[in-house]
């Protein structure tokens, strides 16, 4: 397998393309390999209630980017399956908050090492060099997570600093 560089006459924009297409590709490749229970927009919304806490209704439709009623049918359906409970705002007992209970962060957990696992039996097959490469890779790709994190919670929060509005 022939592996070109920016030194082999591709400009920085191109190779940055290629990486960003082969990373998209084997995201892509290895969330379908891996059997789920749920919906990614359910897991998405575990996922948001696991990492940022309690959440209205409103903000988890505008996190999951899809409608209130939505929402509110995907949680009742997760408040079926055990993995949210609704709660009153302690601020405002009118407002009802979502939150993630013990049995929802562990279902993430398993999730998560489950896809690891996949996704280490994958590595696996590659040849020494290739997994040496993705090893050393390893920090620019965790680095990678983060700014991913950073620029999806400044997406949610309404002056897109990243911080929440007070409420």
């Amino acid at each position: 397998m022939s592996r070109s560089t920016p030194a082999d006459g591709e400009d920085r924009a191109d190779a940055l393309s290629r990486s960003a297409a082969a990373v998209y590709r084997l995201l892509s490749s290895l969330i379908l390999q891996v059997p789920r229970e749920l919906s990614p927009t359910s897991s998405a919304t575990l996922a948001a209630l696991n990492g940022g806490g309690p959440h209205r209704i409103t903000d988890l439709a505008r996190i999951a980017g899809v409608t209130q009623p939505s929402v509110t049918a995907l949680v009742t359906t997760l408040e079926r399956s055990g993995f949210v409970e609704r709660r009153s705002d302690p601020a405002d007992r009118r407002v009802v908050l979502v939150a993630i209970t013990p049995a929802g962060s562990e279902y993430l957990l398993a999730r998560r090492r489950r896809n690891v696992e996949a996704f280490a039996r994958v590595i696996a097959e590659l040849p020494p060099d290739e997994a040496a490469a993705l090893h050393a890779a390893a920090p620019a790709l965790e680095h990678l997570s983060e700014l991913t994190d950073d620029l999806r919670n400044a997406s949610r929060s309404p002056d897109g600093s990243g911080r929440k509005a007070d409420v």
